[in-house]
């Protein structure tokens, strides 16, 4: 089966997480993973320092599609249009590489990485090591991970004379984690 390569976004002006994922057949590598810190800087800095560095990782990676956070609807009116910015840049980067962009909300990518669409920082970061050996330092760069394999799991394996709907839950079903929340199935 062919190779497809998928890059995780998870905007932030203060910090944005970013993984590269690589799924051969029914498995699933991370080529490279990190967080971008533009640190304290106004706001027209930070965004450019974000694009001229997932500009970078684009070039390096190489990815096929991006996966980009939805907004968090219950963030603050003001939170809510910081990261529309930070969205804004990431959007920009895939347009400008020509690449599809797939928004997931962060609850379903919760649920497609953990098994629990609740799931806090530190199950995100347990899970992306547990299951891809990944060490991430910051939430950010987890959920960046997370992204990618919640549309490598949504995306069918092959084409095949099937539904599309029939493939991709074939594919969900292969790259859910084991581990299930036990709080939500009595």
């Amino acid at each position: 089966m062919p190779r497809v390569i998928v890059l995780g976004i998870d905007p932030g002006s203060r910090r944005c997480g970013y993984g590269v994922v690589a799924r051969e057949g029914g498995r699933l590598r991370v080529l490279e993973s990190g967080v971008l810190v533009p640190g304290e800087r106004p706001m027209a800095e930070r965004l450019g320092l974000l694009l001229t560095g997932l500009e970078r990782v684009v070039a390096r990676a190489r990815p096929e599609e991006v996966a980009v956070e939805q907004v968090f609807s219950g963030a603050s009116p003001r939170s809510a249009l910081v990261l529309g910015q930070a969205r804004g840049v990431a959007l920009a980067v895939a347009a400008r590489a020509g690449l599809p962009v797939h928004e997931y909300a962060p609850s379903a990518v919760k649920l497609a990485f953990t098994g629990s669409g609740r799931a806090g920082k530190d199950q995100m970061v347990r899970t992306a090591r547990a299951l891809l050996g990944v060490a991430a330092s910051l939430s950010d760069e987890a959920d960046a991970i997370a992204l990618a394999v919640c549309h490598l799991a949504r995306r069918p394996l092959a084409a095949s004379a099937t539904s599309p709907r029939a493939a991709a839950a074939r594919a969900l079903s292969r790259l859910r984690p084991a581990r299930r929340d036990h709080r939500s199935h009595p």
